[in-house]
Parts: C-alpha cells; structure tokens; sequence
C-alpha cells in the first residue's frame, strides 16, 4: 500500500487526500521505525501512534505544514518532538503529525544552530538544540547559561515549554526566567518574534506553556562568565525539620551556586543511577546509618571556582557549612570540572543503556510542595507511603526554591508561597510493576488532597478539563484566552490533554 493509501487509513482523510500539493510531502515518513519512535517516550507508558512525522530541513517546513492543517475542514493535530523525554506522551499527536524536531540539526549552513554574542552575554540558540550542546558552545567562548536542568540531554524548546529547573534554580530563577526573545511559529502557522516588549503576550504565553501556543525555533539564553571547577558537597541528616531547616537557610545567604536534596531509603543503595558520588567505604557507612534510621536525608551543595578563586574556595566551602545540623563525621566532597558536575546524569544514563534498564516505564512524579506543608509532606508521603511500601527504586529529590524568582506573567504555574519545595519522585520500574508505581502516585496525590497541601504539578499530566482547571487556578481563563489567540482551531500539543482531555 502507498503512503498515501496508508494515511487515508487514518481518522485525517484531508491530510491524506491533499497531502500531494505540500513542499513538505518528501519529507513526510510513515514506515514503522519513524512512527514508532514519535509513539512514545522516556516514560514507555503512553502509546500514541501518529499518521505522520515530519522531519523538517527549515522552519519554513513547520510553518507549511501548521498552516496547511489550519486550511483543512477537520485540521489534524501537530506536536513538537525533541529529545522525547517527557514521561506521559505529552509530545505525541494521535493520528496527527509529529515534527521531529532534532531534524533541524542537519541542516544549518554554517553547520551550527548556536550563535554566541560575547558582547551581549546571550546565546541565540534553535529550540531543537541539546542543553549539553549549549553548554559546550558557550564554554568555546568562556561563557555559560546560568539556569539549568539535571540532565543537559533535552531539547531547549522543549524545558522552556515547561520551566527548567535544577539546583541553580532558588538563585537565577528556572530556565524560563533566563530567556531574552524568542522565535516561535504559532498554531496559526504565523512566525513571530516576541520578548517582554515585543509581542509580549506571545512571549509569556510560550513560556511554560506546555507547547500550546507555538514551537519555539529560537530562543536568545542569558550567560555568564563559566567557571572552571566545582566543589561538590553532601551533607547526610536523619532529622527531616534540620535538614530542611539547613536548606531554607543556605538559598537565603551569598555566595552558594547550587542546593539540591534527596531522600535515601534502607532498601535501596547509597548510590543511585543518577550519580556514583560515593566511594566503596562510603557506601559501607551511609548503609550502616540507613540501618539505623530507616531514612537519611541528603543535601547537595556547590561552589564554583576558577583561577582566580581557587585559594580562597576551600574557606568559602567551610563558610557555607558553618553551622549545619548534618550528623557529624557524614560530609563528603568532590572537585570535579564545571562541565563534569552539569553533566553528571549522563554517566548514569550510559550504565543502565549499557544494562538495557534505560528503555523502561518512568512513572514520574514531579510536585511543588509549598514549604508551610513540606513538613507534612515527609511525614506522609517519604515515610508513610513510599518508605513503607518500598516499591519505589528511583531517586527521590527534594529542594527548596524561591518565588520571586518565577515571572508570574508566564504559563507555568507554582504554589502561593515565597518559598516551595520542588520534589522530583523519578520511579523506574519494570513493564509488570509500572501500575503499582503509578498506584503509587495516586496515593500521593490523594494525600495531598486529604492534607490540604495546595501542590502543583511539575510537567504536569491530568485526565479532565476540570484538572486542569484547577491547576492552573487563577491562570486558567488568561490561559484559555491565549489558545485562542494564538491556535484557535486547537492544533497544536494534543499529547498534553488540556483542550481534547480524554
């Protein structure tokens, strides 16, 4: 059967019937190996299976193809893929078509589609980029983006369609916060340039906006003088209130880069696959202590240096540490390059490809507690649930961030206080145990509820309109309002289940 025969197949019978008059035909796939890749994700839960996927040689390619769907009576559904690594099929497009994003990359005429400017300190820099491609770009010049995410293998169109957070987060603000303009085609298939002055609206629209308003081609990225090196640092607590109590007190004070948490569990190894950080005799110690306290409390710092600082690095170290509650005698520290400490997952994600443990479900969970609730929070969700239930074998973070650095004038949504905890619950399990892990979740959830915790979802995913709804709060109707404005026929992001809920 033809292509074509195939897509008449399909629920898009105008995409397959008048597919023939677009300059994109040629770069239209439909065999298995391409449909199948833009079917699901990182998080193997959500099977979606696309007509089409486009792997486009120019933004006049999307554009094409967005405004070709807006012509047709019954338009079919257009989503943004890049590194594929949301968890819920949030980049999928049942029966519609996926843009293969990454496809781009093939294709610029000077072989780059990042351009650094040392006079302005920013980036300009195509939303199917890799984070870690970024970072070595930038770095050729002594400069990097401040703001990041734990692991650099994602697309930048594709956390600023969410928010990018990490442990720089509580002082730069997520990646969203760090972004000066931006190229996006809309849901109209209309390319505009927009910033804080100019289409504005389309600019705070976009930002954390969950792929609903445009595909973002373009986005000019903040930096700064890149150090060198990084004094990592863990300190272990077993008392939950010190531990947090430590962590609200370091992102108050100068001169900390980075704080991140997570939660150590008995049944599990000191080390998980996101970092090795501890030595054999390390992991001998911590796992008498865990023994001892059924739960340890880990808290992960850092302080960059260079030449310029490296005889003073040590003294600033011992500074920041002053006064920690942590049990004494379990800090431990490593030097390690600036770019090996931003690209520390990457060893973790290379071991379990290695072992064919990569390619599994990730039922995640990601939530901004607020912190007046975090300490109900630990008591009901770290101990009641997942420690007594001792299901879950993925990392388990926990830090804290601050309000004022978030632009409320953006899509994403976070909790009403100064100060919230982001909690990442990174569960990978087996294709026979992912249910539990999501009952899991649902438990979570419902606790949440019952405790009156007003969380919100982190790359959230929700089944009705009237989730959503409450999840955006007070955001909602300006929400529904910018749909309109910039994709009124409701093309674009279909996987995310805001306006075609199931």
């Amino acid at each position: 059967m033809s292509n074509i025969g195939k897509l008449r197949q399909s629920n898009n019978s105008q995409l397959a019937s008048e597919i023939d008059s677009l300059g994109v035909r040629a770069k239209l796939r439909y065999d298995l190996e391409a449909i199948g890749l833009s079917s699901s994700d990182y998080g193997n839960i959500v099977k979606e299976i696309p007509s089409a996927v486009l792997f486009p040689t120019s933004i006049d390619d999307i554009i094409e193809l967005i405004k070709f769907s807006n012509e047709c009576p019954l338009p079919f559904n257009v989503a943004a893929r890049g590194h594929g690594h949301s968890t819920r099929g949030q980049a999928t497009a049942h029966n519609g078509v996926v843009v293969n994003m990454l496809s781009l990359k093939k294709h610029y005429k000077n072989g780059n589609g990042i351009k650094v400017s040392t006079s302005g300190n920013y980036a300009d820099v195509g939303g199917e980029q890799l984070w870690i491609d970024v970072l070595n770009a930038t770095l050729q010049h002594g400069l990097a983006p401040v703001s990041w995410t734990d692991y650099l293998y994602l697309t930048v169109g594709g956390t600023l369609s969410n928010a990018g957070i990490s442990g720089q987060t509580f002082l730069y603000g997520p990646q969203i916060s760090n972004v000066l303009e931006m190229d996006v085609i809309t849901g109209k298939g209309d390319f505009m340039t927009c910033s804080r002055d100019k289409n504005s609206e389309l600019f705070y629209a976009v930002l954390g906006g969950l792929g609903q308003f445009g595909i973002i081609t373009r986005a000019r990225i903040i930096l700064a003088k890149a150090p060198k090196r990084v004094k990592w640092v863990r300190m272990l607590y077993s008392d939950f209130s010190l531990f947090t109590r430590d962590q609200e007190h370091l992102i108050s004070i100068k001169g900390l880069e980075y704080l991140e948490g997570s939660v150590m569990m008995d049944y599990t190894p000191a080390n998980n696959w996101r970092s090795s950080f501890f030595s054999p005799a390390h992991e001998s110690q911590i796992s008498s202590l865990l023994k001892k306290h059924g739960i340890v409390y880990c808290l992960d710092l850092a302080k960059y240096y260079d030449d310029e600082t490296i005889n003073s690095v040590d003294k600033e170290v011992e500074m920041l540490q002053k006064g920690s509650n942590y049990i004494p005698g379990f800090t431990f520290m490593k030097d390690q390059t600036y770019v090996d400490f931003l690209n520390r997952v990457r060893r973790g994600e290379i071991t379990l490809k290695s072992k064919g443990l990569w390619d599994v479900p990730h039922p995640w969970l990601n939530l901004f507690i607020p912190k007046s609730c975090i300490m109900d929070f630990n008591a009901g969700v770290f101990v009641d649930i997942i420690h007594r239930q001792k299901i879950s074998t993925g990392p388990l973070l926990v830090y804290p961030t601050t309000k004022i650095k978030w632009d409320d004038r953006m899509s994403a949504v976070i909790p009403d206080e100064d100060i919230f905890y982001c909690v990442g619950l990174l569960h990978s399990g087996s294709f026979s145990d992912s249910q539990d892990l999501d009952n899991q979740n649902n438990e979570i959830l419902e606790f949440c509820d019952r405790a009156g915790i007003k969380m919100k979802q982190y790359l959230p995913h929700y089944k009705s309109k009237e989730e959503w709804i409450k999840h955006f709060g007070s955001k909602w109707n300006i929400f529904q309002e910018r749909k309109a404005q910039f994709d009124p026929r409701m093309i674009l992001s279909p996987g995310q289940k805001i306006f075609n809920a199931v």
